[in-house]
């Protein structure tokens, strides 16, 4: 029972979880919003239910091979950062570890060749196999670089929105399709968000992991650049964040959109604000992981936005 419990601890349950409400509330409410044009119906869209369930099971997949690999590597750095919730030598052992994700990788990238032939989109496939590969080299190599490995997890957390954008590519697409265009400026808006909110959070971690990543010679922004600059960094792009976010909530409002303006202003910029000001307080570890937590709900929160399509 312990091993099974390990197990989910290990793949990080929690965050696949958010994987699949996050693809699912984009299927299932941004695509029929898109695809709401005349002539053009909710059955038009590409990526029918069944290839849908198959794609956001690859997601999965890759996603928890990619937290199993994390954390073999990051054995010695997770005994002082956060020795209580150490899994593989513990509960796991190492070679198990390295199986686990072989099989984990495999069956993502079996799913993704399957639904990439089905609707004739080699892409996915292509795409999810790089994926697969950024993660174990961000696990080996680059997350103990500065910043190269924070963008390499935020650019694939905006993936998790871009693959079903992907999926719905036709390759004789004409340009000027209305629908296209929006479903691009949607999902680079949803991406973006992602993104940006996921480079914050990174820091932040790097932030609040510094003593065991300088033992194992880690070169993370705060260890190379120091706490101060950090959070500059970090400050700046919340900044940009919640003025992008303000700047739509206006043109939101113009469209009578305004349970959804309020709704962004109170669960995400709100807390953004809030962030913020505790960024410029935060001493301690404990400091630095409250803060990460609260971005981690505020990604939640601009996920959920989705509804109001």
């Amino acid at each position: 029972m312990k091993a099974i419990a390990a197990f989910f601890r290990l793949i990080r349950w929690p965050n696949l979880l958010f994987i699949v409400l996050t693809q699912m509330l984009f299927r299932y409410f941004i695509l029929p919003f898109v695809y709401k044009e005349p002539n053009v119906g909710y059955e038009n869209i590409k990526l029918s239910e069944g290839f849908f369930y198959l794609l956001t099971t690859a997601s999965v997949c890759i996603a928890a091979a990619g937290y199993v690999i994390n954390d073999y590597f990051d054995v010695n750095i997770d005994q002082v950062n956060k020795s209580s919730k150490v899994i593989i030598g513990k509960y796991i052992n190492r070679r198990s570890a390295i199986l686990l994700h072989a099989l984990l990788s495999f069956v993502g990238l079996v799913l993704s060749i399957y639904v990439g032939i089905s609707i004739n989109n080699i892409f996915i496939p292509v795409f999810n196999f790089i994926a697969i590969n950024i993660l174990w080299f961000y696990s080996s190599t680059f997350k103990k670089k500065i910043l190269i490995g924070n963008i390499l997890i935020s650019l694939l957390t905006a993936w998790v929105i871009l693959v079903l954008t992907l999926a719905e590519y036709r390759f004789r697409i004409s340009p000027h399709d209305v629908v296209w265009q929006r479903l691009l400026k949607l999902s680079f808006i949803y991406a973006g968000f992602a993104f940006i909110i996921s480079l914050v959070r990174e820091v932040i971690k790097d932030m609040e992991d510094v003593e065991g990543d300088l033992k194992y010679g880690c070169k993370t922004m705060p260890i190379v650049w120091g706490i101060p600059v950090s959070k500059v960094f970090t400050a700046v792009w919340i900044v940009v964040l919640i003025g992008v976010l303000s700047g739509i909530q206006i043109y939101v409002i113009q469209l009578g959109w305004w349970l959804s303006a309020l709704y962004s202003v109170l669960a995400i910029i709100i807390p953004l604000i809030w962030v913020l000001r505790k960024l410029y307080l935060a001493n301690t570890s404990a400091d630095f992981h409250q803060l990460s937590s609260a971005v981690k709900w505020i990604m939640l929160a601009g996920i959920i936005s989705m509804v109001f399509f």
